[in-house]
């Protein structure tokens, strides 16, 4: 192998190993959410375009336990999520990491573990290839 070749092989290794890693945290954290988060009613209070994004993401606000005003932008968006401004979501968060909410739908809960996953089985695969192409 040369050494561009071991590179490659490496940086795949790498992408897939992260990529695998990623989706089993958050396939994690849903669990953990599904069995032991605090559930409330989420509105969609504002929306921002990043300029390297050709869709805008909505910014989800909702009420803690303690009555404290909670804003946190979805992981998974999208032009077909279906959250336009106004809009009312279910949401659910670990009570001891706010900043982890998660909007709770099926919609927007597994295409996040889906693409980390499939990731990494692109990657990895793409390792494997480098290594018996040669």
């Amino acid at each position: 192998m040369t050494t561009g070749e071991v590179t490659g092989f490496a940086l795949a290794v790498l992408a897939g190993l992260l990529s695998l890693w990623g989706g089993v945290r958050e396939a994690r954290l849903q669990a953990r959410l599904r069995r032991y988060g605090v559930h409330a009613e989420g509105l969609v209070v504002d929306q921002y375009l990043a300029p390297s994004d050709d869709y805008s993401t909505p910014v989800i606000e909702f009420t803690d336990r303690q009555g404290r005003p909670v804003r946190f932008t979805p992981v998974a968006t999208g032009t077909r999520m279906g959250m336009e401004l106004g809009t009312q979501v279910p949401v659910v968060y670990p009570p001891e990491h706010l900043e982890n909410a998660r909007v709770f739908t099926r919609k927007h809960l597994r295409p996040t573990v889906i693409s980390l996953l499939t990731g990494s089985v692109l990657f990895l695969g793409a390792a494997v290839w480098i290594a018996l192409t040669r």
